[in-house]
């Protein structure tokens, strides 16, 4: 299929009557200026990097009233909703007490306060109450001079037998000792072809910066009903436990014997986050700054213990990966940091997943893990190559739609591809790595001159193996790197933003990349992503 020449970004009075479409419009714009991958493949577009706008990605400090403690005692604080894996269930997720790191620290008896939800559904009157778990979770260093760290008390209330699209109200902590003020959320539409959120946002390594401050605010605005934080949350890692932070750890702190993090950080994220979580569902999975290293070789241990998770609910042993339901959408959240290959339970699982989707029920298929596979950024380039070598014929045969990824700091989105090669039946893979972390933007290309990394140097530190050879086949045959975009690379940008995703109906979805530098309801890349059910039926063995 030749490819098509990308038309320029719209401007002036056509972008205020595109954003007046995308805002305001109650009906899906199937036409007009608004591309679709119908129209594809495009000829590879690269927008030239905004040097006065790139800056310094500052974290906000621990005096900024945003990430300080407000409440007292075992008052709750920390806020948060996920769903479950469908639209009758949500978790609610608080903390309550305060951490303690430093040499001498106690942990909190989590089995000393309750973990409780009132809840009540708009127009019923009726109130419930909901129970839950409740933990602490601690992150030692065996090294002296480092400080260790124990959490306030984490609690978990699964919420059950909801109505689909209703608002709810919900208080939650210990009736006996503080109750949370009145929090509001509202349930995804009932599964099916013809009921989805509005507006999903999808954003990568947040962070906790004045950029990311940029990024949620601009979240706000543009109302999602749901958040998916593709891996990397607030950096913690980037800090000694004395709360000394840098840009890069290894340059600044090359001599540590493991790699040290400042815990509160996380406390800090959670209380700027809450005025957004608390009312809209976030669905995280893990990024590499998760990993987190401390005794005894445990990782992961905050990310695993600060979220709810519906692993479970979805068949799945782990909280590295899990599925769930949004309305005609059923998401797939996979581990890029834990075993991927044909003999793991991850990929065990998927198969059973996969096998039980009715793509009549569920049409969307959305794929997310952090690493992308079609990232042509010199950062990270084909560092996740042996997860796509295990798992990319998996993914394609059931006929995964949408790929969202993160971990490179910038913004790209591929033509429809499948095993390198343009493909009308692949996904569109979508990274969206700049949500505004302290690590700053990526900016330069593999396939520019002098940029090709060495390929012993991709594969991932912490996965290992290598997988990334030259290829073997097309324009770039013999290589490593391209020597021009790569085809499959339809637009690329290096810019802090976030995403949001529109599925209109069984076949249409509308995705809108915004930068932080624009205004809001403006869109730096805006797209239909099109369904063809009759020209890519799916291929695997389907359980219904």
């Amino acid at each position: 299929m030749a490819a098509m020449r990308a038309a320029p970004p719209p401007s002036g009075a056509s972008l205020a009557l595109l954003c007046f479409f995308l805002l305001c419009s109650s009906e899906p714009l199937l036409a007009g200026d608004i591309p679709t991958t119908l129209q594809g493949p495009f000829t590879p577009v690269t927008v030239p990097l905004d040097k006065s706008f790139r800056g310094n990605a500052v974290d906000l400090p621990d005096t900024d009233r945003r990430v300080q403690r407000t409440v007292s005692d075992f008052e709750p604080e920390q806020i948060s909703v996920s769903l479950s894996s469908s639209y009758d269930s949500v978790w609610i997720s608080w903390i309550t007490g305060e951490y303690q790191i430093g040499d001498d620290i106690t942990p909190l008896d989590p089995n000393s306060v309750g973990s409780v939800v009132y809840y009540v559904g708009s127009g019923s009157g009726r109130s419930h109450q909901a129970t839950g778990h409740s933990l602490i979770y601690n992150q030692l260093y065996p090294f002296e001079g480092l400080e260790n760290y124990t959490s306030g008390i984490i609690h978990h209330v699964r919420l059950k037998g909801l109505k689909p699209s209703t608002l709810y109200s919900y208080q939650c902590g210990d009736p006996s000792i503080a109750m949370s003020e009145v929090y509001y959320f509202t349930t995804m539409p009932v599964t099916g072809p013809s009921s989805y959120p509005s507006r999903v946002a999808v954003v990568g390594d947040l962070g906790l910066t004045y950029n990311t401050t940029s990024t949620v605010g601009h979240m706000l605005s543009n109302h999602p009903d749901l958040v998916l934080l593709i891996g990397d949350v607030c950096y913690a890692n980037l800090y000694l436990t004395n709360g000394t932070g840098a840009d890069c750890y290894s340059c600044s702190f090359p001599h540590t014997p493991i790699r040290e993090t400042y815990q509160p950080r996380w406390d800090y994220w959670g209380r700027y986050m809450q005025p957004l979580v608390s009312k809209v569902p976030i669905m995280v999975v893990e990024g590499d700054h998760e990993i987190e290293e401390q005794a005894e070789n445990q990782t992961f241990v905050a990310y695993s213990s600060r979220f709810a998770f519906p692993s479970k609910e979805s068949g799945s042993s782990s909280t590295f990966y899990y599925s769930f339901n949004a309305g005609g959408i059923h998401f797939l959240m996979l581990g890029a940091y834990i075993s991927y290959n044909k003999s793991s339970d991850q990929y065990r699982w998927l198969e059973k997943d996969l096998a039980k989707v009715n793509r009549e029920v569920t049409p969307w298929l959305v794929a997310t893990w952090h690493s992308p596979w079609y990232s042509t950024y010199t950062t990270h380039y084909r560092d996740a190559e042996c997860m796509r070598v295990a798992m990319e014929d998996l993914l394609y045969s059931y006929g995964v739609d949408v790929v969202f990824n993160g971990h490179v700091h910038a913004y790209e989105r591929s033509n429809r591809v499948y095993n390198y090669t343009l493909d009308p039946c692949g996904p569109v893979h979508i990274t969206v790595g700049d949500g505004g972390n302290r690590e700053k933007m990526a900016i330069t290309h593999a396939d520019e001159p002098g940029n090709c990394p060495d390929p012993s140097t991709t594969p991932d530190a912490y996965m290992g193996g290598f997988c990334a050879f030259n290829f073997t086949s097309g324009p770039a045959k013999g290589n490593f790197c391209w020597d021009r975009q790569p085809e499959y690379s339809a637009y690329r940008e290096s810019s802090f933003g976030h995403g949001i995703f529109e599925v209109k109906n069984e076949t249409h979805a509308l995705w809108t990349w915004h930068r932080n530098q624009d205004l809001y309801k403006y869109a730096g890349d805006v797209i239909y992503i099109v369904r063809q059910p009759d020209k890519c039926p799916i291929k695997g063995k389907r359980n219904f």
